[in-house]
């Protein structure tokens, strides 16, 4: 009896196995489909974005809407204002969130959503901009859309063909690749992104060391000439375990750290004669303000040290200084 169980169990598992690898076939099949189809209105779609002057509103309803959802919060993330309108309620009231200068991006699989088509004259009245995502381009919305762009597929992976599944991930990657080609074509950056994204790991990530130094009076410093005795206790009063030091035009030239003054001690060096300059590191290591703060901390760890200098790139001089705490304190690993 075990055994018998165990080879219907068997042969439950291979079929939801089977099932699962002919749905990805088929959405991989519907992807190809669609990425065939794009065409120059691809390009008009993202001329339209890119003019916008307000936001881009993306409608929809049902499945369709909780597309619409990511797609308008990538956008965002990405450097485009958006934000969803759920189609119902724009013809109850909420159609007052739309601007005279944003755009709408609406999706509907069929294109004769009912309260999509009972829209389109209130685009129209208010001279809008629409981009539509559709898989009928011939459709009420397709018709009067600025640009339709077509996500039709040879089929659902529903065995029924009734459940959107390979159409709504065609809208979902239709929405994305209008919103990559958008940030490329504005040249969204790296620090962009960072501050659209202070929180997590993406914008901890993204952090630079220029978010994260110590500057102004925080930062230690010593003059090449002072006495040792007081670059202990400047090591002392900053708290981070090192001083720089820097040469009479205010260039750092070296630092001293616990270590330094560890080997100095060891060779009974008076602390009042000795200067900064005889035990220094010279040529210590930096990093440059717009550097990504993730790498400034695998500097330190592949080189055992805890402290950076930050120096001004024209000048050399000591803009800040980031110790290894601070990076961690910040989460990143």
């Amino acid at each position: 009896m075990k055994s018998a169980g165990k080879t219907r169990r068997r042969a439950a598992e291979s079929a939801a196995l089977a099932s699962a690898r002919r749905v990805l076939a088929v959405e991989r099949d519907a992807l190809d489909k669609v990425a065939a189809a794009l065409d120059e209105r691809v390009e008009r779609a993202v001329d339209i974005l890119a003019a916008c002057g307000g936001k881009v509103v993306v409608v929809g309803m049902g499945k369709s809407g909780l597309i619409c959802r990511k797609i308008a919060a990538t956008l965002s993330s990405t450097g485009t204002p958006a934000s969803f309108l759920h189609a119902a309620e724009a013809v109850h009231g909420d159609f007052g969130v739309v601007g005279k200068s944003d755009v709408i991006l609406a999706l509907s699989h069929s294109g004769e959503t009912e309260e999509i088509v009972r829209l389109l004259p209130m685009f129209d009245r208010f001279e809008l901009p629409v981009i539509a995502i559709t898989g009928d381009v011939e459709s009420s919305l397709g018709r009067a859309a600025d640009v339709a762009l077509d996500s039709s597929v040879p089929e659902e992976a529903c065995p029924m063909g009734l459940a959107p599944t390979a159409s709504t991930t065609a809208a979902l990657a239709l929405g994305d690749a209008l919103a990559v080609a958008l940030l490329e074509r504005r040249g969204f950056s790296e620090t962009d992104f960072a501050l659209l994204h202070p929180a997590g790991s993406l914008g901890r990530r993204l952090l630079k060391v220029a978010d994260l130094m110590h500057s102004g009076d925080a930062i230690p410093l010593v003059p090449e000439q002072t006495a040792l005795s007081d670059a202990i206790v400047e090591i002392t009063g900053k708290r981070l375990g090192v001083t720089g030091v820097v040469d009479a035009g205010g260039k750092l030239v070296g630092v001293i750290t616990d270590g330094d003054l560890r080997r100095a001690m060891g060779r009974s060096l008076d602390v009042r004669t000795t200067t900064a300059a005889e035990v220094m590191t010279v040529s210590p290591r930096t990093v440059a303000a717009n550097g990504l703060a993730g790498a400034a901390l695998a500097l330190m760890q592949r080189n055992s040290i805890t402290s950076l200098f930050i120096v001004d790139e024209a000048d050399g001089k000591p803009a800040g200084i980031v110790h290894l705490h601070d990076l961690l304190r910040s989460g990143i690993s």
